[in-house]
């Protein structure tokens, strides 16, 4: 017989930023709240100066990330494949334990644009009909910019975000991005110091009509006291960032930002080492009671709640309503079902540029230092996307995330090991720099995640399987980004250059590192027939059940997804505290 805990208001499921931040504003509504996080318990403390300064344990064994022995999935690129389960990680990485991926990201902070929010209307209006691919399946995001405009706001003052404001209430800001959708508030902070490859970037790309800007980041530029009282520390830029926790409370995480005020409250409590394997339905199937899980012990237990907030990695809150019978699953051949649909990763490249005559000093850096352009973007008066017969974009960056040797980019007759990589990386060490793109992706009718009819997990569970592949639409985008960025590299003059970019008949492929946005599979939308959620990432089906996270997104746009999942968490807990508490049910009439 299971365990049965005592009943809570909100159990939390996953500790990451959309569950730091739920139970963070339930907490402060005064309900009880317990969250269930999978992996260990991970404080600051445990990152102080110098434990995190060590690659070969944070990049290469991937001390804070997921175990694929307790979280892979399995992969195909079709339906006639045999998909098989990631033995290590390669082209994402989902963290693990509390923080989550919230506490190894790059710290890259950045809004979709208003015409992501409703890329479904843009592709009607802009497009002829039959131009785009026929199984291309976009949707618009049930939410404004003017619903979502203050909760980006508010997340980013929790965050100490750091930029060049580009559009001030419709006015736009010399310096900053002009196609950003307008702010109601400039960035709290100033942006980050740019480094040598930032000023030659942001130089050339200026001479060649396009609108650069310093990355936006949560990697804090000054001292900053967020909104709940934690304070920040300005960012040392020690180049040890991206997939690494932060060894100076410097950037933003669920650690620096939210949970040493959220364990203030005494009507929260947290479970570490606690897998959660269901949601358990009432015997109607239209309301949660709670939720199954396996402690460190090995035992099962049940967590009774008014209400269950999925706060897990993306593929995971797709999993666990699959494992639990929310929502129809998704089928392809039909296109009936939502639990599973519009799956969605992204893709990236660039030209790696080498001067014998520079000094870029890559070790000294923040995780987000960097400086992009959005000219190449949905949106209107973007004519590029007609004229070649794509939808979508990619922000165009030279970005400088970390200086670690291991892996460090060499011109292309340098030998990978021995005497010869040893020369090369006395030759080439801090030489070099890189033009790069990281992608809109759509969604398609065949691309999509269910459970895996053949591998389970190491307690006996279906694995989540993602079916996904490059289409078309984005191999025409990859081909026009590859024109444009090594048109600006031979501007720049390098000795030497090569590029990176997919060819058109190029297929995904699982194994080098891309990023880890991956998007869909119970995505929000106005009509249950064809979205997972309501606007309030509010089950359709259950209407007790919540699930926050990149899992909401339709498809991916060409920002990072973190600011989108935080301002979104935010949207759904206000409605949440405001209306749902007091009148539990549909917070959206189907």
């Amino acid at each position: 017989m299971a365990i049965v805990n005592d009943e809570v208001d909100a159990v939390v499921v996953g500790l990451g930023w959309s569950g730091s931040i739920m139970a963070m504003e339930l907490a402060r509504a005064g309900l009880k709240v317990r969250a269930l996080e999978r992996g260990e318990d991970q404080s600051s403390e445990d990152f102080a100066y110098p434990k995190p300064a060590d690659q070969y344990g944070y990049d290469k064994q991937y001390k804070i990330f997921a175990k694929p022995k307790s979280a892979a999935v399995t992969v195909r690129h079709t339906t006639d494949d045999n998909a098989l389960p990631t033995r290590q990680w390669g082209s994402f990485c989902p963290g693990n334990g509390v923080g989550g991926a919230g506490l190894h990201w790059t710290a890259v902070m950045l809004r979709p644009t208003p015409t992501d929010l409703k890329l479904k209307t843009y592709a009607d209006e802009t497009y002829a009909p039959g131009q785009l691919q026929e199984d291309m399946q976009v949707q618009d995001f049930p939410v404004t910019w003017d619903e979502m405009e203050k909760h980006f706001d508010f997340f980013e003052k929790v965050c100490g975000q750091s930029g060049t404001t580009g559009n001030l209430n419709g006015e736009i800001q010399p310096g900053g991005d002009p196609f950003e959708g307008p702010r109601s508030n400039p960035y709290p902070l100033p942006a980050l110091e740019d480094t040598l490859n930032c000023s030659m970037f942001r130089e050339q790309a200026t001479k060649m009509g396009y609108h650069p800007f310093s990355n936006p980041s949560a990697n804090v530029s000054q001292a900053w006291t967020n909104p709940y009282g934690q304070n920040i520390a300005p960012c040392n830029y020690c180049g040890f960032c991206s997939k690494y926790p932060c060894l100076n409370y410097s950037k933003a995480s669920p650690q620096t930002t939210i949970l040493d005020a959220l364990k203030l409250h005494k009507n929260f409590d947290y479970k570490t080492n606690a897998e959660v394997v269901r949601v358990d339905l009432h015997d109607d199937k239209k309301t949660a009671k709670g939720v199954t899980y396996v402690n460190e012990n090995g035992e099962e237990v049940f967590q009774p709640a008014k209400m269950v907030f999925l706060c897990s990695f993306q593929f995971q809150n797709v999993r666990l309503m699959l494992l639990s019978g929310i929502g129809q699953p998704y089928n392809p051949m039909t296109g009936e079902g939502v639990v599973g649909r519009n799956y969605a990763f992204l893709s990236n490249g660039g030209v790696t540029m080498f001067f014998k005559d520079k000094e870029f000093n890559p070790f000294a850096t923040a995780g987000a230092t960097g400086v992009m352009f959005n000219d190449v973007s949905p949106r209107p008066g973007f004519e590029d996307g007609v004229k070649y017969g794509f939808l979508g974009g990619a922000k165009i960056h030279s970005s400088q995330s970390n200086g670690n040797p291991i892996g460090t980019a060499l011109p292309k007759d340098v030998p990978g090991w021995g005497m010869g990589w040893k020369q090369g990386m006395r030759d080439w060490y801090g030489h070099s720099m890189k033009i790069s793109i990281t992608t809109t992706c759509m969604s398609y009718r065949g691309n999509y995640m269910d459970l895996d009819p053949t591998y389970t997990d190491h307690l006996g569970n279906p694995m989540a399987r993602i079916t996904f592949d490059w289409k078309e639409n984005e191999l025409k985008l990859q081909q026009y980004l590859k024109e444009l960025c090594n048109n600006i590299a031979r501007e720049m003059g390098p000795d030497i250059s090569h590029d990176s970019f997919l060819k058109p008949d190029s297929h995904y492929d699982m194994r080098p590192y891309v990023s880890t946005h991956n998007v869909g599979g119970a995505v929000m939308g106005d009509d249950p027939k064809t979205s997972a959620l309501n606007k309030y990432l509010q089950s359709w089906d259950v209407h007790n059940v919540f699930v926050p996270g990149g899992n909401a997104f339709p498809q991916n746009f060409q920002a990072n997804p973190t600011d989108m999942i935080g301002a979104l968490t935010y949207h759904a807990a206000e409605t949440i505290v405001k209306d749902y508490i007091k009148n539990p049910g549909p917070l959206v009439q189907a």
